[in-house]
């Protein structure tokens, strides 16, 4: 990150302070933990780059305050639920050891949102990569992935979800999640694409049919 002092970065190398580019207290709306309480926390950065995001402002690390791990760990142990959603942008950018020992010693679990392109840090209950053509997963993470959720972006999508599904372990859950945009067009091709291969599974992005964060 740019215009960061010495101090500042050698808290960022160690993971002990990281760009936050926003907290809420919410409802998953995606993928297997759908429906249940937990607390997001949105880390800025990112080079995957895809055209669709809908979080493009996270994309620039430096625009977000370098926020210490022991703060962010104490607002998120403020909520009831002891869950928190480790999301981006792309959080492993960043050593994520420190935050998820600091939120693991308040007795919260962690799940990480990735796209799987960088190594693996920090210790996690629940993994879930969404893959993305820009770019592409590394097999290592893909093999400790709790659920694969591919969005479908086009027809090409279902051949490129399967590429990645032969890397995946059998407890791992698979995922096809319509791109917002495109989700009553594409909805009936990956209805049918469900029925012909039933070890997916549909995902919504629920939170947007509630009108939550």
């Amino acid at each position: 990150m740019a215009n960061l002092t010495e101090e500042q970065n050698i808290l960022l190398e160690r993971g002990e302070a990281l760009p936050l580019m926003e907290e809420f207290y919410t409802i998953q709306g995606e993928g297997f933990n759908t429906g249940q309480a937990a607390y997001f926390i949105r880390l800025g950065g990112c080079d995957v780059g895809c055209h669709w995001c809908d979080v493009k402002e996270s994309w620039d690390a430096s625009i977000h305050p370098l926020t210490s791990v022991k703060e962010i760990a104490e607002k998120a142990s403020m909520y009831p639920a002891k869950a928190v959603v480790i999301t981006g942008g792309e959080p492993l950018l960043y050593n994520l050891g420190p935050l998820c020992d600091t939120l693991k010693a308040q007795g919260i679990r962690i799940f990480l949102e990735t796209s799987g392109a960088y190594p693996l840090s920090g210790s996690f209950d629940w993994i879930c990569v969404s893959p993305k053509k820009f770019k592409g997963p590394r097999k290592d993470l893909l093999e400790q992935a709790d659920e694969l959720k591919v969005i479908v972006f086009n027809k090409q999508d279902f051949s490129w979800a399967e590429e990645h599904a032969v890397n995946i372990r059998m407890e791992c859950k698979h995922y096809l999640q319509p791109e917002w945009s495109k989700a009553s067009q594409l909805m009936p091709e990956i209805v049918e694409y469900v029925k012909s291969n039933p070890q997916w599974q549909i995902s919504l992005q629920t939170h947007k049919y509630m009108h939550i964060p």
